[in-house]
């Protein structure tokens, strides 16, 4: 188990998500604030936003990182190729915009953006990805937290230099 005692009590997460295929992407966002908990991260510090796709993540993930509220943000979407044009342009797009945030902001970005090859609308499908983006969801949190208490570490130790 990941030791949590040194995320700062004031710590919020924002967790992001797109409405598109609703039931897959809310199984990773239910996999992430179940993993969270069991890491000692009280569900009450992330706040969960819909945005209608994943191309209005970017977005949304940079007007949240300016608040100064968040220490993290993470990302969940389902792009799926529906015939009209490249899923992996929409894709890319988002992870594109997604890195241009956390760089510009300093605060950290994790994409939970998956893009699967071939996606069809029926019950095999739908039931292997919900599954498989609750496990996403599970990784994203443990990210997110080692992340979040390595810099928290990295301004300790610049904070104490300082003194």
């Amino acid at each position: 188990m990941i030791q949590t005692d040194t995320l700062s009590s004031s710590s919020r997460i924002a967790f992001i998500q797109a409405c598109w295929h609703r039931p897959i992407v809310e199984s990773g966002r239910d996999g992430f604030l179940e993993e969270l908990q069991r890491l000692g991260v009280p569900r009450e510090r992330a706040d969960v936003f819909e945005v209608p796709g994943s191309l209005e993540i970017p977005l949304h993930a940079k007007l949240l990182a300016k608040t100064g509220r968040y220490c993290a943000i993470v990302a969940a979407g389902f792009v799926v190729d529906g015939g009209i044009y490249r899923h992996e342009f929409v894709a890319a797009s988002v992870i594109d915009g997604l890195m241009a945030v956390q760089l510009e902001t300093e605060v950290p970005v994790f994409s939970m953006v998956l893009t699967p090859q071939r996606f069809h609308d029926h019950d095999d499908h739908v039931a292997f990805f919900t599954g498989h983006m609750a496990k996403k969801g599970a990784e994203a949190a443990t990210a997110c937290v080692q992340t979040v208490r390595a810099i928290e570490s990295i301004a300790a130790s610049a904070s104490a230099k300082a003194a």
